[in-house]
């Protein structure tokens, strides 16, 4: 049985607390599998690492035209964006992360923290290194794990369709090569560029729910046969052949 069936259908059994096998899971605490393990709950007005990890995973659901801060400090935002995600889920959206958010999580999540559906050599087919683009490595390989929880939550309101991503980080001599702006968002590794189904206008009309503040797609010069979408410092959305 594929990986990512399997570790669903046995996060599914905890929640319910079917038993698996000989064991019954409901009693087991939540824990990553070689990611992340979160140790308490979490509500308004908690602060520290744990709650930007939570952030994280969570950056998809800020709502439409807002991103969620990283900031590691749990706010009315972040209580927003996480009852979003567990209405998602079809959790109990109460905004406080516990053990069933924690189990969700964790059944979305590989062992290097990626979302199920994507992985980093999606976002990055330039070098395996995540270097020679305008950040450090580090800080690439970083912003583009939020890019895909951030896709991962744009899938989930696309009814789980697949997503393809045609492009993600480029270190300055990709980008030059394909003749990417010299501003490129790709070379800071928060951004990415989506082909095939759904349509591109689909894309970058829900993609505005989802934490990008640029958005360019069908309309915009360059980008006829892809969707772009990334973390900008300056809002931008322009894709005026979908309207």
């Amino acid at each position: 049985m594929p990986k990512i069936v399997l570790r669903l259908l046995v996060a599914a059994a905890m929640t319910l607390g079917i038993s698996v096998g000989t064991v019954v899971v409901a009693t087991a605490p939540a824990q990553a599998d070689g990611c992340y393990t979160w140790s308490r709950t979490l509500k308004e007005g908690a602060s520290g690492g744990d709650v930007r990890q939570l952030q994280i995973r969570i950056a998809g659901y800020p709502g439409y035209n807002a991103t969620l801060g990283l900031d590691g400090k749990f706010g009315p935002a972040t209580e927003a964006a996480l009852i979003r995600f567990q209405k998602a889920y079809g959790l109990a959206a109460d905004g406080v992360a516990g053990e069933q958010t924690y189990r969700k999580i964790y059944a979305l999540q590989d062992s290097d923290c990626t979302p199920v559906n994507f992985s980093y050599g999606e976002l990055n087919r330039c070098n395996s290194s995540w270097s020679g683009g305008a950040v450090s490595a580090t800080q690439a390989k970083a912003n583009a794990l939020v890019v895909m929880w951030k896709l991962q939550a744009l899938r989930r309101a696309l009814d789980d369709r697949p997503i393809q991503i045609s492009s993600g980080f480029r270190s300055h001599a990709c980008n030059n090569a394909v003749g990417g702006a010299s501003t490129s968002r790709h070379l800071y590794g928060d951004s990415a560029d989506l082909t095939g189904s759904p349509s591109l206008c689909t894309l970058v009309k829900q993609a505005r729910y989802h934490g990008f503040r640029e958005i360019l797609g069908p309309g915009y010069p360059g980008h006829g046969d892809h969707a772009h979408v990334a973390h900008d410092p300056v809002k931008l959305w322009s894709a005026s052949s979908c309207f």
